[in-house]
């Protein structure tokens, strides 16, 4: 980080830092958090702070956003990147929030060059160089341990999006294995299409077989939320998400397995 950037994120925490009672209470809410200890918490809370003051926060739709949702926000989105660089959410600036599920149309062409126009409901969507989307009513049962959670569903994808359209094979960092990564990943995601197929009631979200994107963003929320259902279900992936993350949410405050 040059000089210039050193000063701004020092005067930026010295006059817009969270308080830290209002940043206790946020994590307190969310058990995804609950596991992290002091000095986790402290970069986090560093980390939220410089979030939100670069992030623009917009309301749609009607929705009402108050300080608690985007500390919410801030502090899942910056759990993804806890261990990361701080500029992991470069190239946008805008997350923009409805009450609830909202409607977006699409438009396909088929082989036969017809054109189709669809409406998809959708409780979050992320765009290439463009805002983040979510639905406020999905923000507030997220980072419940339950395996659901859009806002890290959402995120996912922008740091998928760091070398291209979303794709599942996120810029890898120095070190880690990018034939093991498509390895793990493909043989997981072959398995799950295979079982959703027969008819299976899968454990994991069958909306991750939708393509690669989708099941790297599905497998983080797991990754996150319930470690333990994606150590069970794919380990490999669950060591490549280690790697990628540089976190261990199997076994907290560094300790090995």
């Amino acid at each position: 980080m040059s000089w210039f950037g050193r000063w701004r994120r020092a005067r930026i925490l010295e006059r817009h830092a969270i308080p830290p009672r209002d940043f206790d209470a946020a994590l307190a809410r969310l058990p995804i958090l609950h596991r992290l200890d002091a000095s986790e918490r402290a970069r986090l809370h560093e980390a939220v702070s410089l979030f939100i003051h670069d992030k623009t926060f917009s309301a749609a739709g009607g929705a009402e956003v108050d300080s608690a949702i985007r500390l919410a926000i801030a502090l899942q989105a910056c759990l993804l990147t806890l261990n990361l660089g701080e500029d992991s959410y470069r190239g946008w600036s805008e997350i923009i929030l409805y009450p609830d599920e909202f409607l977006r149309a699409r438009e396909e062409v088929d082989e036969a060059g017809v054109v189709h126009h669809t409406r998809d409901i959708l409780a979050g969507e992320s765009w290439h160089g463009g805002p983040l989307i979510l639905s406020l009513a999905d923000v507030e049962t997220s980072g419940q341990t339950d395996g659901v959670n859009v806002v890290l569903h959402e995120f996912a994808h922008k740091l998928d999006m760091l070398n291209g359209d979303a794709n599942g094979f996120p810029p890898l960092h120095r070190g880690m294995d990018s034939s093991a990564w498509a390895r793990d990943f493909s043989t997981a995601y072959a398995d799950l299409c295979s079982r959703v197929d027969a008819g299976e009631d899968t454990a994991i979200d069958p909306y991750a077989t939708a393509d690669p994107a989708e099941f790297f963003a599905v497998l983080t929320e797991v990754f996150f939320e319930t470690p333990a259902l994606l150590d069970a279900e794919y380990p490999a992936v669950y060591r490549q998400l280690r790697q990628f993350y540089r976190q261990h949410p199997l076994h907290p405050r560094g300790e090995e397995a």
